[in-house]
């Protein structure tokens, strides 16, 4: 059942479609079909079934369904949505479109790999619901299924943090980002101006951030084993050089019963054959 909330700053449309040339310029869409590579690389996924979670305009569901997964894509915002649509479209691909909200979705023990990327994880006021999230995750996951988070980590973003930044598009937009950590240095609040054709908007918003710790301890309270931290997709360790923060975490295996084979995952459904 879908929980009625009250309006958060990412249902704004006017936000992601505003600033949308600035966070997906078409550099991140050529690099997707390399990062999904890597990640492949590195997780070793044991099946076939992806769920790209807040997916975004499809960047890397669309790779994943390139490569022969079957991919759910999962996004809160209808203009991100129809952009993944047409991405796929054009690239010739299917992909499961699902406009839900990442408290919401569940599908249990549907997917194989499970992708948060882009720093897609940390939006809610509420650190409880950045706990349900995960709890989700794992039970979406088969046995053995595997999560990947990729995000900008706590120790990186004390090393290069600036109060203000701008950035310009070619048109001659302009994007005015300013910062300010709070809450015990758990959040940060930002505030973008874009400027363009001589008119300025501003939107304000926030996120929890997380360093490599705190992360590895919420998917572990979430129930995840095995996770480990990288500072990139290709594997290297986390560390003060490290760009990005990456973590792998699995669902626990089937267990296995006295005769040494594995049973049927808790809670999973047989199906009715004809």
């Amino acid at each position: 059942m879908t929980k009625r909330r009250g309006r958060e700053w990412f249902d704004d449309e006017s936000f992601w479609r505003d600033t949308y040339p600035f966070m997906f310029p078409q550099k991140r869409f050529a690099d997707a079909s390399d990062e999904i590579g890597r990640i492949r690389r590195l997780v070793k996924p044991a099946g076939k079934k992806a769920l790209d979670l807040c997916c975004g305009p499809g960047r890397f569901a669309v790779s994943l369904a390139r490569k022969g997964f079957t991919v759910t894509g999962v996004d809160k915002t209808a203009f991100l949505l129809r952009k993944a649509k047409a991405l796929a479209r054009a690239a010739g691909v299917r992909v499961e479109w699902v406009k839900s909200d990442m408290r919401d979705f569940v599908r249990p023990e549907g997917f194989d790999l499970v992708l948060s990327m882009f720093t897609s994880f940390g939006y809610f006021d509420d650190k409880e619901e950045d706990r349900l999230v995960l709890k989700n995750v794992l039970a979406n996951l088969r046995a053995g299924g595997a999560l990947l988070m990729e995000l900008l980590g706590k120790e990186r973003l004390a090393r290069v943090l600036r109060a203000t930044t701008s950035d310009v598009l070619p048109d001659g937009s302009m994007l005015v980002q300013r910062h300010k950590i709070f809450d015990d240095w758990t959040r940060i609040r930002n505030e973008w101006t874009l400027i363009r054709k001589g008119r300025a908007r501003t939107y304000c918003f926030h996120q929890t951030i997380y360093s490599g710790q705190e992360l590895r301890e919420r998917l572990e309270a979430a129930g995840f084993v095995d996770v480990r931290l990288y500072g990139d997709l290709d594997g290297r360790a986390y560390g003060p050089d490290a760009l990005r923060l990456v973590a792998v975490g699995r669902r626990p295996p089937a267990p296995r019963d006295r005769t040494g084979l594995q049973t049927r995952a808790p809670g999973r459904r047989r199906r009715n054959r004809a």
